[in-house]
């Protein structure tokens, strides 16, 4: 079962056990409240609304709240010195699908639990990390190289190519030097 919602004046479909990415809603994070904006449901007997259908409903979690990457805005009028660049960040907020409701009674419920990412709780636990570390605590300081590794591990995977490490290699080779032969006068 699926369904077409609108929010933020945009339409997604989606599903249950979908994570979606929306404009920023002014909810708490792991928050659950349903979207009654639902313009159809599809499944077996599919359902178009004249535009919202009524009595459907989407049951969502928040699960992040975040910024996207930077897009950089660059004007330039050519031959008058003009040039202006600027930045910017677009908020979004990751929501869970739950739950899909149909008109008729039907429902399809996500067989997983979402996965909330609270930014406020991640810096607490780093914060309790960092005070064993200090404390002198060595399962502490075992958690920080275990996690330390695992990001090296992941810049490793994204690694340069081997015709760049082959390069790097013979450049740190001693290179030999030819001895001039002196001219006699």
């Amino acid at each position: 079962m699926y369904a077409i919602i609108r929010t933020g004046g945009k339409q997604y479909r989606v599903q249950a056990g979908q994570t979606v990415r929306v404009e920023k809603l002014e909810k708490n994070i792991g928050e659950t409240f349903d979207l009654t904006d639902v313009l159809a449901v599809g499944g077996e007997k599919s359902v178009f609304g004249t535009p919202v259908v009524a009595g459907a409903k989407v049951t969502v979690t928040v699960v992040q709240h975040d910024r996207a990457a930077k897009v950089l805005v660059f004007k330039k009028k050519r031959r008058h010195g003009y040039r202006r660049t600027q930045g910017h960040r677009q908020s979004f907020t990751d929501l869970f699908v739950q739950a899909i409701t149909s008109p008729n009674g039907e429902s399809e419920k996500a067989s997983a639990k979402p996965v909330v990412v609270d930014p406020a709780k991640k810096a607490a636990r780093i914060e309790a990390i960092q005070a064993k570390v200090k404390a002198g605590g060595k399962s502490a300081k075992k958690e920080l190289k275990v996690k330390a590794a695992a990001k090296k591990a992941a810049k490793k995977t994204s690694a340069k190519p081997a015709a760049a490490k082959k390069k790097k290699a013979s450049a740190g080779a001693k290179k030999k030097v030819a001895k001039k032969k002196s001219s006699k006068k």
